[in-house]
């Protein structure tokens, strides 16, 4: 785990004590993009035919799989994504009449500003 990551998972519990709604909604969002982009792809040796049931892990350990280390700076790349795709989101919103929810983002968008 990176320093960052460590600083955002500190920051969500400071968020979930401190109930608030909106960190504590962004900063789960971040870290599950975050955890997705440590998941290693499926390899296509694993998905052969092979045993009874097509695909099927056996043995010890075989539920486990090794996770990709990232840096700091693939990590604020993920954060940098998140913070574009709400902006993004908040510029269609506006465009369609949806000014309150278009702010709403902005303001998820610019929590993770300080992250950068």
């Amino acid at each position: 785990m990176t320093g960052l990551q460590a600083r955002l998972r500190a920051d969500l519990l400071t968020a979930r004590k401190a109930r608030d709604t909106t960190a504590t909604s962004v900063l789960r969002s971040t870290l599950s993009a975050i955890s997705n982009a440590e998941a290693l792809p499926v390899a296509e040796a694993a998905l052969s035919a092979e045993g009874p049931i097509a695909g099927a892990a056996s043995g010890v350990g075989a539920t486990e799989a090794a996770r990709r280390d990232l840096t700091d700076d693939d990590v604020r790349g993920i954060i940098t994504d998140e913070q574009a795709e709400r902006l993004s989101a908040a510029a269609d919103l506006e465009s369609h009449g949806a000014g309150e929810k278009a702010e709403q983002l902005r303001a998820e968008a610019e929590l993770l500003a300080a992250y950068l």
